[in-house]
């Protein structure tokens, strides 16, 4: 086994030495492109509908039958998005981009903000209903009916399962196995082994229990990490000041550049800012619209809204809090530490011996029900492509190996392989929702006026029979919800 996991390592280094540079200049200005071009074109609706996104997150609490409430696909996402990303990607980031890198995840995640907008409202638009009456939908399906591309369709879900099914896996499994190491001295290899067996019992359809307990115990775990930020925060106010300030220098410190095409362009922190940023809050990335897509919300806009401040939730106050309690402890800079290694020693600092068993504790939970749910968004798109039992069983199989792989290699490659692959996926989905943006635009147009008019938004794509051709299921949005 240690052979094929050490051949394997060899390729994905070919492979990640040879495109991730050109691979992410392209991506980096493509999606803060994308970003900025929603951000003109719907009127900065970032800033001007956040407080509506608020309201529609919080009233769309009230179930209308079996499929998700609004309320309820805005938690299922956040879920997805918070957890390895907010703890160990912030560390890395700032670990070898400086600290300027969290003002570019800033930057990202506020621009980003309209491209999830503009995603999650194309799945609503584009969702199906299953013959149980729960909807489903996402990238491929708005691919293949509204840009009339299954070829590209099949090629984002073939790299969305690459990302989730393989290379997130592996980081979540990477990410366990040295919050653990680093707490209770546990063998990596051991602990590889045991997570096969975890995801095994998972995904071959047992223990589903298991995943229901920990859906209800991560947001309250979330939800103390935060707690003990704000604790952190007010212990150190008085350094704020001086934390706010070396972010910001160091955000345009172009000393250190990045490789790659057009590395005279990017710094080392603004490069590593917006792969951790893209990595947390997924903006763009085009995995929360397939969460999206189950919401029995009554306009797509609404849904776009809601998933648009999820972007914000997770990057400006769950990254941000990550930063702050590495930037105010004492062994920030220590080039021996990084990633969740680094978040564990910094909150050792300021809550003592606790903060490093509480966070190895909270990261076994992040990481497992990850592990989960990324199976879970690959294994959609698997059956988008063949749904055949062998094929489906061959999926798992190099599931639960890339599960141990990253068990059981050094966090490095496996967060360079998961950049790789992330930058792939992102790209057919940024290009998409740009050909896709008068469909936004129509939606966001349609969910204004009829907000305007004191109406509750209930969408009629019989009023648009434009987006009956463009392949929008009428039966879905007749204004009858």
């Amino acid at each position: 086994m240690e052979s094929i996991v050490t051949m394997f390592e060899s390729v994905l280094r070919w492979i990640v030495e040879h495109v991730d540079g050109p691979l992410w200049d392209i991506t980096t200005i493509t999606l803060l492109g994308t970003g900025l071009f929603f951000t003109i074109t719907t009127g900065l609706i970032q800033l001007r509908l956040l407080p509506q996104s608020i309201r529609e997150m919080w009233f769309g609490r009230a179930s209308t039958g079996d499929a998700l409430t609004p309320f309820q696909a805005f938690t299922t996402g956040l879920a997805s998005r918070v957890g390895v990303g907010n703890i160990g990607g912030v560390a890395t980031a700032i670990a070898l981009g400086g600290p300027g890198a969290v003002f570019w995840m800033w930057i990202t995640a506020l621009i980003g903000m309209s491209s999830a907008f503009a995603e999650s409202s194309l799945a609503q638009v584009y969702k199906k209903r299953d013959a149980d009456g729960m909807f489903r939908g996402g990238p491929a399906y708005y691919i293949s009916r509204g840009l009339k591309a299954p070829w590209l369709a099949v090629a984002f879900a073939v790299t969305l399962i690459f990302t989730f099914g393989f290379a997130f896996n592996a980081v979540q499994a990477n990410s366990i196995v040295e919050a653990t190491k680093n707490a209770w001295s546990w063998d990596p290899q051991y602990v590889g082994i045991v997570l096969v067996i975890m995801t095994a019992a998972i995904i071959f359809g047992g223990v589903r229990r298991i995943g229901k307990l920990s859906a209800r115990i991560v947001p309250m775990m979330a939800l103390f990490y935060l707690i003990i930020a704000v604790i952190i925060l007010g212990m150190n106010f008085g350094k704020v000041p001086a934390v706010l300030s070396n972010i910001i220098a160091n955000a345009f410190d172009f000393s250190s550049m990045a490789g790659g095409l057009f590395g005279s362009l990017f710094s080392q922190a603004m490069l590593l800012g917006v792969k951790r940023g893209l990595f947390s809050n997924e903006a763009g990335m085009g995995s929360a619209p397939n969460s999206a897509a189950t919401s029995d919300a009554k306009h797509p806009a609404t849904q776009g809204l809601i998933q648009m401040l999820g972007v914000f939730v997770d990057t400006i106050i769950v990254c941000t809090s990550t930063a702050i309690i590495i930037l105010m402890s004492d062994n920030y800079g220590s080039e021996a530490l990084n990633g969740v290694s680094l978040t564990q020693t910094a909150l050792e600092f300021h809550v003592g011996e606790f903060g490093l068993h509480f966070l190895a504790f909270i990261i076994l939970l992040f990481c497992y029900t990850s592990i989960v749910g990324n199976y879970a968004y690959a294994e959609s798109n698997i059956r988008f492509i063949r749904n055949r039992p062998g094929f489906i069983l061959g999926f798992r199989l190099v599931v639960l190996f890339f599960v141990y792989f990253g068990a059981v290699r050094s966090g490095g490659i496996v967060w360079a392989f998961a950049d790789t692959v992330m930058a792939s996926m992102g790209m057919i989905n940024l290009v998409s929702i740009i050909l896709l943006s008068p469909i936004v635009w129509i939606i966001l147009k349609d969910y204004k006026k009829q907000l305007k008019a004191n109406k509750e938004p209930v969408f009629n794509v019989e009023e648009y029979p434009q987006l009956i051709k463009r392949g929008v299921d009428p039966t879905v949005w007749n204004g009858k919800q």
